[in-house]
């Protein structure tokens, strides 16, 4: 194991690497930890041979220290201990080296992406630095035989940078030692004296944005604690002067205090992971966690916690308030959160590593077979599946998906729509006919699509359905935007059980100043359908943080539908995430091709044309898109050259 940090400095790598080391000793193999070496260990490494190397401390970080060892000399101590595979805990610098060292003697590496540096090159201040991180760390993952992502954000990070043989492994928790049997009324009251305690676990670095949690001050009857050390600390406790800072806790007296928190608040957007957030559900708490990156994958939002929107900490703190003042609430969120713990053990994240470890070598021996890695046969082993071929798709949602506004080329009345242009992209080059449905209809709701669309859907029997929906809905009133995702997600079960791929669309909000009044709404039910997409295998079309949706001219005179633009630029994006090859390169060529259609939008007449209707409309409980069937309720054949409807029988 080659660890780019170890102890006496003990973080989420040190972490893990000590309980994998525990778990493979029990499991009767041997182990060799290459690591930097910074101090005096103490800690039981279970029998685990070390090399520690000279190291620098990293001077804005001391207690992150360097290794530049010589490749010949990491080869040396490879060649003596003579492994079956080399674990790569974190890899950056030594990471690196020790791969060339790996591949000199053509042994398997297994590498673990842990620390998202390329984000924490960015919250450093050093963007210069950031492509060339982003570069190193690309070179390195793709250079390594097999690499393990925690979670799905970050497998979808590393996939946008190229890296192949992508696997998902998260981290085991302790349940045993975070437990809610820890919690302590004698250490809640010396710490909050009887208040509630919103607690916070981590290392006080600026990439951990713990500053974000002075916007929970002032919450009546509570007291913020903040367990950890770093090189922010000073700073922290001079802006946030009535928390209680704890320092760096170990062992029994970290897990009571985890034990003792009422709610878990974590506010960092660049966790692959989220180590502490496992270990506060562990102990029974709460957590409130940005809804971005590892996060995602560990909290249930309404279920065992709240994942609040990226970057909105008025929408945090009312989530921390929500848990605050409702007890029986808390109690039950508690309880979810240990019951989802129980399947976590690290024996059991151990044994599916070795898993792992074991496909690294036979897929190591493949390679070492061919000149070149790029050209290698795929091993039964990894259940490679060719690039899929859909032959009938049908599209679900409202007037975005109708295609409204997309009068590109089209006659007086009639519109295009990104659906259409994917189905056109979907269909190229294929040798049979491509069938084609689009069931959306202007003004429709989540209900719609649940009630109507999906059944239709399902008569249809089709192998690929877009959902774009929920917009309609996220700017009424009274609107629960949880209890609208699970309503989609029941309709993507439906769909995925009867056999179907599923692509799903995030709702976006068009680029203005009224529109930022249900932009909370709209993250929070985004949230919920990436969570959805990753928990069915839907394909996820995330168009709500791109920033080409925040330009006007991708938005109609109306302000409220896409343009033409606006619509290439979604079926591309699409079309991407479906795998069709140049997708990108593809949409550059269209967006020259259409640039006379390109003009900067026309708002004027805007209140009149379109504004006063629609407040009519609403007055008298009508919809624009009352008494209006589907643009194609039955399929289309589009072949070569030609678009043709199906006539259907029976």
């Amino acid at each position: 194991m080659l660890a780019e940090s170890f102890l006496p400095h003990m973080n989420g790598v040190t972490g893990s690497v000590l309980h994998v080391l525990r778990h493979l000793a029990d499991a009767g193999h041997e182990t060799l930890v290459i690591a930097p070496k910074a101090g005096d260990i103490e800690a039981d490494l279970h029998g685990a041979q070390t090399a520690l190397l000279r190291s620098v401390p990293l001077p804005s970080y001391p207690e992150v220290r360097v290794v530049f060892a010589r490749a010949a000399h990491l080869t040396e101590i490879l060649r003596s201990f003579a492994p079956d595979v080399v674990h790569l805990a974190s890899p950056f610098v030594l990471g690196w080296q020790g791969l060339a060292a790996a591949d000199a003697l053509r042994i398997p590496t297994v590498a673990v992406y842990q620390t998202d540096v390329i984000a924490y090159a960015e919250k450093y201040g050093m963007p210069r630095a950031t492509a060339l991180v982003s570069s190193h760390i690309a070179r390195l993952h793709r250079r390594a035989t097999v690499t393990l992502a925690p979670s799905a954000a970050s497998m979808r990070q590393l996939s946008d940078l190229g890296v192949d043989r992508l696997r998902l492994w998260g981290r085991g928790v302790d349940a045993e030692r975070f437990s809610p049997l820890r919690r302590s009324e004698t250490w809640r009251e010396q710490i909050a004296d009887g208040r509630t305690v919103i607690g916070y676990v981590g290392r006080l670095a600026p990439e951990k944005q713990v500053a974000d949690l002075a916007a929970l001050a002032g919450i009546p009857g509570t007291r913020l604690v903040i367990v950890g050390d770093g090189p922010s600390r000073a700073g922290l406790e001079a802006s946030i002067p009535d928390a209680a800072f704890l320092g760096h806790l170990t062992g029994a007296a970290l897990a009571e205090a985890m034990a003792g928190f009422d709610v878990f608040v974590h506010p960092g957007e660049s966790e692959t992971f989220g180590q502490t957030i496992q270990e506060a559900l562990a102990s029974g708490v709460p957590v409130v966690a940005t809804g971005v990156g590892g996060p995602v994958d560990l909290v249930r939002s309404s279920i065992d916690g709240w994942l609040y929107r990226p970057g909105d900490l008025d929408d945090m703190r009312r989530r921390v308030e929500d848990l605050v003042g409702d007890p029986a609430k808390r109690i039950a969120f508690g309880a979810a959160a240990r019951d989802a713990m129980t399947d976590r053990s690290w024996a059991r994240t151990v044994d599916r590593l070795t898993g792992h470890y074991r496909q690294a070598i036979r897929l190591r021996a493949m390679d070492d077979s061919l000149l070149v890695r790029g050209t290698q046969r795929p091993d039964p082993a990894e259940h490679v599946e060719p690039p899929q071929s859909w032959r009938r798709f049908v599209a679900l949602g409202d007037s975005l998906t109708e295609g409204l506004c997309d009068s590109s080329r089209m006659n007086a009345g009639e519109y295009r729509g990104w659906a259409d242009r994917l189905a056109q992209l979907l269909a190229h080059g294929q040798n049979g006919p491509f069938r084609y449905a689009n069931l959306a209809v202007r003004s429709r709701r989540v209900a719609d699509l649940v009630e109507q669309q999906v059944p239709a859907a399902l008569a249809l029997r089709p192998d690929l359905v877009s959902i774009l929906i929920g917009a309609n809905d996220l700017v009424g009133t009274a609107v629960d935007p949880a209890a609208l995702a699970a309503r989609v997600e029941g309709a993507v079960r439906r769909l995925r059980e009867a056999g179907a791929d599923v692509l799903l669309v995030t709702t976006f909000l068009p680029p203005r100043r009224a529109a930022k009044l249900f932009a909370r709404r709209f993250g929070e039910y985004n949230v919920h359908l990436r969570r959805i997409a990753d928990q069915t295998g839907a394909r996820l079309v995330d168009i709500e943080p791109q920033p080409a949706m925040r330009e006007s001219a991708m938005w109609a005179d109306d302000r409220v539908h896409l343009r033409s633009g606006g619509h290439r630029f979604l079926a591309y994006r699409a079309a991407a995430a479906l795998g069709v090859p140049d997708a990108v390169e593809l949409a550059d060529l269209d967006a020259v091709l259409h640039s006379e259609e390109d003009e900067p939008a026309n708002p004027s007449g805007w209140f009149t044309r379109d504004a006063l209707p629609w407040v009519w409309r609403r007055l008298r409980g009508r919809t624009a898109g009352d008494g209006l069937s589907a643009k194609h309720d039955g399929y289309v054949v589009i072949g070569r050259g030609e678009v043709r409807t199906e006539t259907r029988t029976g």
